[in-house]
C-alpha cells in the first residue's frame, strides 16, 4: 500500500503558517531596527558630548595591578590581559564552588532523609538558614570571620605540618614544577580511564548477575596506582616548596587570600542549601516501590542510594541543579562586595579609568552570557546520558 504523498505547502495569505512566518519575519525586523535606532542615538549623543567609544582601549597599558591572579600580572600590561585574569579569578572560585557545593548539598539532602532524628534536624536548619539569609549579608559574615576572628599572620593557626591559616589567608605547601610531573599527570589520566573501565565492568556484572562488587574504592585505588607509576617513570620528583613563618609573614609555598575563601565559603555554603533540596526532592520521586525491591535483594542503604534510587532520581535532579550551577556562576559577581578581583571587579576598574561604560559593560554581560550557555549546554549533554529511556 503506497503512502499519500506530502502535502503541498501554500503559499498563500489563507495559510496560517505562511501569515505566521511573516509575522516573525516583521517581528525580527521591528526588533533589528529599535536596537539599531537605540545605538546609533546613543552613539550619536556620546560623539556630541565628546566622550570616546570603541574597543580599542584593550590594547592599552591597564595602570593599575591585580592583587590575586594565577598569572602574573603587572600595571604595563594591556586590559585585555586584565581581563583574561578576571576571567581566570572567575572560573577559579566558580568551579571550585561547584564542585564542593555539589558534593556538600548532596550529603545534606541524603541526611534530609534518614530515620536518625538528629542528623535530620539539623540538615533541616542547615538548609533553612543558608536558604533564607541573602547571600550578600553571609559574605560580609565570613569575611568578618577572616579577617576579625583569626590569629595574625605572626602566630598563625597549624592544622597540619606546613599549613598555615590566619587572617592573611591560607598558605600551604606546593610541588615544585618539574618536567618529570607529566609522567604523573598521564598516569592519572590513565588512572582516571581505569577507574571509569572497572566501573562499567560492576554495572554489568551487577545487571548481569544480580551480585555487587565494590566499585568505589577499587577505582580510587587504581587511580592512584596509575598516578604513582607515572611519578616513578617521571623520575620522582618530589621538591616542595614549604612555606615558612617569618616575623612579619609567610613565606614560600602556595596561598590563598582571605577574599578568596570568603566568596568560596560564600558560595559553597550558600548553593549546597539549595542543591540539598534539589537532591531530597530527586530521590523521593522515585517510587517507594523501589525501595521494598532492594530491601528484598538485601542491599545496603548506601547501595539502594547509589545503585537504584540516585540513578533513577537523577533525571529529576539535573534540570533543577543546572539553574543552580548557573546561579552560582552568577552569585560569583558579588566578590567585588569583599574585594576579590573577579572579573566584575575588573571591568569596574577599567570603566572607571576609561570611561567605556558601554563597552565594558557589554563585555561583562557576553562573558557571564557564554558561561551560562556552556554551563547548561554541558548539562543538557548530561541530562540525555542519564534519562530512563522507553524501551
Amino acid at each position: 500500500m503506497s503512502t499519500p504523498p506530502p502535502p503541498k505547502r501554500q503559499w498563500s495569505w489563507r495559510s496560517q503558517a505562511f501569515r505566521g512566518l511573516v509575522y516573525q519575519i516583521l517581528a525580527i525586523l521591528v526588533l533589528v531596527l529599535a536596537v539599531g535606532y537605540l545605538m546609533s542615538n546613543t552613539f550619536a549623543n556620546m560623539r556630541a558630548r565628546g566622550i570616546q567609544s570603541g574597543f580599542d582601549f584593550f590594547l592599552q597599558p591597564a595602570g593599575f595591578g591585580i592583587g590575586e591572579s594565577l598569572i602574573e600580572f603587572d600595571s604595563s600590561q594591556s586590559y585585555l590581559m586584565a581581563y583574561v585574569i578576571g576571567l581566570t579569578n572567575t572560573l577559579r572560585v566558580a568551579l571550585v564552588g561547584l564542585v564542593l557545593a555539589t558534593l556538600l548539598g548532596t550529603l545534606i539532602g541524603i541526611g534530609r532523609l534518614t530515620k536518625n532524628t538528629l542528623v535530620k534536624s539539623l540538615c533541616a536548619s542547615y538548609v533553612e538558614v543558608t536558604r533564607n539569609i541573602p547571600l550578600l549579608l553571609q559574605l560580609f559574615m565570613w569575611y568578618f570571620a577572616m579577617t576579625e576572628l583569626l590569629p595574625p599572620i605572626e602566630s598563625p593557626l597549624k592544622p597540619l605540618a606546613g599549613v598555615f591559616f590566619s587572617k592573611n589567608g591560607l598558605q600551604y605547601p606546593l610541588p615544585v614544577w618539574e618536567p618529570g610531573h607529566w609522567g604523573t599527570l598521564i598516569g592519572l589520566c590513565v588512572g582516571i580511564g581505569a577507574w571509569k573501565f572497572w566501573s562499567r565492568h560492576v554495572k554489568q556484572h551487577f545487571e548481569a548477575t544480580g551480585h555487587t562488587k565494590p566499585s568505589f574504592l577499587p577505582g580510587m585505588g587504581l587511580f592512584v596506582l596509575f598516578g604513582v607509576i607515572g611519578w616513578l617513570i617521571g623520575g620522582a620528583p618530589s621538591e616542595i616548596d614549604i612555606p615558612e613563618v617569618t616575623e612579619i609573614n609567610v613565606v614560600g609555598g602556595g596561598s590563598v587570600t582571605p577574599e578568596y575563601l570568603t566568596l568560596l565559603i560564600g558560595l559553597t555554603v550558600y548553593t549546597s542549601g539549595y542543591i540539598a533540596e534539589v537532591v531530597r526532592a530527586g530521590i523521593q520521586s522515585v517510587s517507594f516501590g523501589q525501595h521494598e525491591a532492594a530491601v528484598a535483594l538485601g542491599l545496603k542503604r548506601t547501595q539502594e542510594l547509589r545503585l537504584i534510587q540516585l540513578p533513577q532520581a537523577m533525571r529529576v535532579i539535573i534540570p533543577p541543579l543546572t539553574s543552580q550551577y548557573l546561579n552560582l556562576i552568577k552569585n560569583s559577581s558579588l566578590a567585588v562586595a569583599v574585594g576579590y578581583p573577579d572579573l566584575v571587579s575588573i571591568s569596574s576598574t577599567a570603566l572607571n579609568q576609561t570611561g567605556r561604560a558601554i563597552e565594558c559593560i557589554a563585555l561583562v554581560m557576553l562573558i557571564y552570557l557564554s558561561l551560562s550557555l556552556l554551563t547548561s549546554a554541558l548539562m543538557n549533554i548530561y541530562n540525555r546520558r542519564v534519562r530512563i529511556k522507553d524501551r
